[in-house]
């Protein structure tokens, strides 16, 4: 057996996370530990991050993601797979053009005065600058990606890959120019996909109107009267017969003088309101459709800026200003029927701005979803990728079997642009990578851009180098999981999905996508700065460490859950670091070392074969836990065996036996014991885990060290009998401590005790670590006690007679008890009158009745215990 000397014994008294960490991840960036070998011959893991947004700063959800994905690749980099984590930023279109105009307004300039050109420099420029502070804040929590590898969307090789794809698609007919209804935001003047558009339930007006006059007259309501000015027609339910006389014939329009004809469409819900719903094909995607199945014209009323363009008295006027104007010229008119106010209902708000959007008839650039969403749900349910947790896979289908087609392009000036041009005579070529565009008078690019989900959608396989056939690219495809918030998985994974296998041949990207949930408050509330529950993630890693911050999200995380967070876990995993580096430090101090292979089992004590077939136990758990993403789980089972098993009990066993003649073999077993928590720790833990292995096994660096897993043979320190005595010396322990407590000894001071019993022989051979853990010392004779108490454990009874004369203030401790006995009374007798109330018992829920009787029966034992406490006192 070669045992290898501590290299380190003089750990600092405590562990200081600012003076550390930034050190320590520099040393594992220049070591190359992150850095992926595309040519190696050892099985790939691959993560490509989600890119957050150029403009964009850590925030808990990216902490809670990022951390999960660190582990999954820390994990695997042990287990000796050739990871790949790569890193990256996405351009954001809307966030960052936003960002950049504020400054140029606070100049005093806009971009139409810069111009195009002009203003995309700028940008490169906020860019370059200003852009990736998130970066540098992936470095502050410890994400081990690889640096040498980091794209931006905007990159060439990736702008490259969107022109790709995008003349291939094209190509195909997947990718059209249409007038359809859009989002769209009247302060960003741009086209919204639905992932850019959040509703919240807002007050408004619902105004009910009467359309036609007499026997003809039919009532629409409306929350949004101004739209009105762009009615071409009414419909109504085919089946409906209250309007059956009317279908085919028309009605007059209020305030216009036009006429519009009601008309039959199946979309119509007889059953809600009136049976009858006004028809504005240019400003609402459902009359949209109603328009183009009844061949109703579509009237465009609003200009990109939300002003009234229809002519007459409102024109010129803001949507909001006109709504109210229309309602009143209605009122004039003896139109409005009915107003209800305040009215809640659903409204979609731009994402970036907070704006009301706008359904627009617009001319814009479609994708043909179909094809790519039935390929997408298809790899899902033949099991090419699987969705973690399982359930949400419905949700998945819901979306990807009830895809509508996709709009791609945006009114903006930073993003890719959309590679056509058009000709002076109505021609069209849509160009790929390296095409020369017409150079003849006339032709012109399509001024707009790409959505931003467009490129990122390309993202597996254009950070890997696709187009090209790169080395990347046939190791690391597909990638091996996606770690997202279950609340893009409609958005962001489905467009991955469907760009992916339509690129890659049928290829998935992913062969797992692990959702994960939203973060929320101590009280279940959804993080928001309006409610002021907002928690920096950085705010924690200032105040208790990386990875602290990093074990309190881990220690949440259940796949599609949501997690509650408080400050009070961040302290208390701090602390969990603390007890782990006070153990550590204390194994060293007392000489604790790693070695292999470790002693036989006949050579170790009891206690020694316990804690290691608990180890073995925990190893095989926790692997287990982690390769089914249950990351909570498992850093809970990690937490409860470090601290209340190696830490709370074995310590406290080996500083017994480290005075003893077992010795040797407990520094080993307890160096063995630390050696494996450290490594299984280390992908939660990352930081503190790597400055206490390497002071412990003088190991170069714990992220290159093997990933701790069941050796053949392991199983030989499984030991039920010794389990079982310890499993009893823990019970009596925790009896005695209890009884001390109660009898108001203060926790070190010691008293003289006599064990006996069968329940105490045994535990032959325990005695001394008993003694010591609970402060009692050898009898002396005469031996005269005061106290005793019998407790009951496997191997049967165990007496215990205390000499507690001097130990305890006797006149304090009658009036404690005196306090806690009156206390106990009066629980007593609440209880009792609730159970003798026959109307309660009548009316109250069964489990409510069990309560009050477990605690009625709780309290008449609490009053048989104090007085036999009171009546054992001495008299005084």
């Amino acid at each position: 057996m070669t045992e290898n000397a501590p290299q380190q014994t003089d750990l600092p008294h405590a562990w200081n996370p600012a003076e550390e960490e930034a050190a320590l991840y520099q040393r594992w960036v220049d070591a190359g530990y992150f850095t992926a070998d595309a040519n190696s011959d050892r099985p790939p893991f691959t993560i490509v991050l989600p890119p957050p947004n150029v403009t964009g700063s850590l925030h808990m959800g990216h902490a809670l993601n990022h951390t999960l994905m660190d582990a999954m690749t820390r994990r695997r980099r042990m287990q000796g797979y050739e990871v790949l984590w790569l890193p990256g930023m996405d351009h954001a279109g809307i966030a960052t053009q936003n960002v950049v105009e504020r400054e140029l307004a606070a100049e005093g300039v806009s971009r139409h005065d810069l111009g195009r050109e002009r203003f995309v420099e700028r940008v490169w420029e906020w860019k370059a600058e200003y852009g990736g502070k998130i970066l540098d804040q992936m470095r502050r929590l410890g994400d081990g990606v690889d640096w040498t590898r980091e794209r931006f969307t905007m990159d060439d090789n990736l702008s490259r890959a969107v022109q790709t794809v995008f003349k291939k698609l094209h190509d195909e007919g997947l990718i059209y120019r249409a007038e359809r209804i859009i989002n769209w935001c009247p302060r960003c003047h741009t086209a919204l996909s639905d992932i850019e558009v959040d509703h919240s339930e807002d007050e408004g007006e619902l105004v009910s109107i009467r359309y036609g006059e007499g026997a003809d007259a039919v009532v629409v309501a409306t929350t949004r009267a101004e739209t009105m000015l762009g009615d071409t027609g009414i419909a109504v339910h085919p089946e409906d017969e209250r309007y059956a006389h009317l279908v085919g014939t028309e009605v007059e329009l209020p305030l216009t003088g036009r006429r519009i004809p009601v008309v039959a469409d199946e979309h119509v819900d007889p059953e809600f309101g009136t049976g009858a719903v006004k028809v504005t094909p240019a400003h609402d995607p459902n009359d949209f459709e109603i328009g183009r199945r009844r061949d109703l014209p579509a009237l465009t009323i609003m200009d990109e800026r939300g002003v009234v363009i229809a002519p007459g008295p409102f024109e010129g006027l803001d949507r909001f200003e006109a709504r109210p104007a229309v309602v009143a010229a209605l009122r004039e008119q003896g139109r409005i029927v009915a107003e209800k106010r305040p009215y809640l209902h659903a409204v979609g708000h731009c994402s970036r701005c907070d704006t009301v959007v706008e359904p627009r008839l617009s001319l814009q650039w479609w994708v043909r979803v179909e094809p790519l969403a039935r390929a997408a749900g298809d790899a899902v349910r033949d099991g090419r990728t699987t969705i973690h947790p399982p359930e949400l896979a419905k949700r998945y289908f819901e979306w990807v079997d009830n895809m509508h087609d996709w709009t791609i392009s945006r009114q903006l000036w930073w993003g890719h642009r959309i590679p056509v041009w058009y000709g002076p005579g109505g021609e069209t070529i849509c160009l790929g990578p390296g095409e020369e565009p017409p150079t003849e008078e006339g032709w012109h690019q399509d001024p707009d851009v790409l959505d931003t989900w467009f490129s990122s959608g390309l993202w597996p396989i254009s950070t890997l180098g696709w187009p090209e056939s790169t080395a990347d690219l046939a190791k690391f495809y597909p990638t091996s999981v996606l770690s997202t918030g279950y609340d893009i998985l409609f958005f962001w994974v489905a467009r991955m999905m469907m760009f992916g296998l339509y690129a890659m041949d049928g290829v998935r990207p992913f062969d797992h996508v692990y959702l994960h949930g939203l973060i929320r408050d101590a009280g279940g509330k959804k993080m928001s700065k309006s409610r002021g529950n907002v928690i920096d993630p950085l705010d924690w890693m200032n105040d208790y460490g990386a990875d602290a911050t990093r074990f309190t999200l881990a220690r949440g995380a259940n796949p599609g859950g949501d997690m509650a967070l408080a400050e009070e876990w961040a302290a208390g995993a701090r602390n969990f670091c603390t007890k782990l580096w006070n153990a550590t430090r204390f194994a060293l101090l007392n000489g604790a070392s790693v070695a292999e292979p470790l002693p036989e089992p006949g050579a170790l004590t009891e206690a020694d074969r316990w804690i290691l077939g608990r180890l073995d136990a925990v190893v095989s758990e926790v692997d287990t836990l982690l390769e089914q993403f249950q990351f909570g789980k498992a850093t809970n089972a990690l937490y409860h065996f470090t601290w209340d098993e190696l830490c709370d009990w074995y310590l406290e066993l080996a500083k017994v036996q480290l005075a003893g003649e077992y010795a040797g073999n407990t520094r080993l077993v307890l160096g063995h014991a630390l050696d494996t928590v450290l490594r299984l720790l280390h992908p939660i833990v990352p930081f503190i885990t790597e400055k206490l292995w390497t002071a412990l096994t003088g190991g170069e660096s714990v992220v290159i060290a093997p990933w701790p897993v069941r050796a053949e043979g392991s199983g030989r320190f499984a030991d039920q009998d010794a389990a079982a005595r310890i499993t009893d010396l823990q019970k009596l322990v925790t009896e005695l401590r209890r009884f001390r407590a109660d009898q108001g000894l203060k926790p070190g001071q010691r008293v003289s005790a006599r064990l006996s019993g069968a329940g105490f022989a045994a535990l032959d051979g325990h005695e001394p670590a008993i003694r010591s853990l609970v402060r009692l010392t050898e009898p002396e004779e005469p031996f005269t006690a005061s106290a005793s108490l019998e407790v009951g454990l496997a191997g049967g009874l165990v007496g215990v007679e205390l000499d507690l004369s001097g130990a305890v203030d006797v006149d304090a401790e009658r009036k404690r008890l005196r306090k806690d006995l009156a206390a106990a009374e009066q629980e007593l007798k609440q209880t009792e009158g609730k159970l003798g109330n026959q109307s309660f018992l009548d009316k109250a829920p069964a489990e409510v009745v069990d309560k009050i009787r477990v605690r009625r029966d709780t309290a008449a034992a609490d009053i048989d215990r104090i007085n036999a406490r009171l009546a054992a006192l001495p008299p005084g």
